[in-house]
């Protein structure tokens, strides 16, 4: 595997790159892997990668670890948060999750509610 940097939105990333049998190279980048075809190079590696961050919301959102069903929601919009609080917590898997705050913040929007089902990296809260 092969360590290269991509920009994307201005932001540079770090990626593995490695070599698929299909014509595709695999890339892997934020414990995700995308196949990506060789023949349109660097560029559709990051836009096959910038859509990802587009979907997991950046760096204010929490997103689900996982595809399961919320079952409290434990903070309010306006609320101030700090990192390592429980948001929310789900069932995935017949296990109950806690959803914890990545950083100190305040509650921008919360886009889901007791009993809704959501899929891995489906936005859950927004945080400023």
């Amino acid at each position: 595997m092969e360590d290269v940097i991509v920009k994307i939105d201005g932001k540079e990333h770090k990626v593995k790159i490695e070599d698929a049998d299909n014509g595709k190279i695999k890339v892997h980048f934020d414990g995700d892997v995308y196949e990506v075809e060789t023949k349109a190079g660097v560029q559709n590696i990051e836009e096959e990668i910038g859509k990802n961050e587009e979907k997991k919301g950046g760096d204010n959102s929490v997103v689900a670890p996982l595809p399961g069903t919320i079952t409290a929601v434990n903070v309010k919009c306006g609320q101030k948060v700090k990192s390592g609080e429980v948001l929310l917590k789900m069932v995935a898997m017949k296990m109950e999750n806690e959803i914890l705050s990545s950083k100190e913040g305040v509650v921008k929007e919360i886009k889901v509610k007791k009993g809704d089902n959501v899929n891995k990296d489906d936005i859950l809260v927004v945080i400023d």
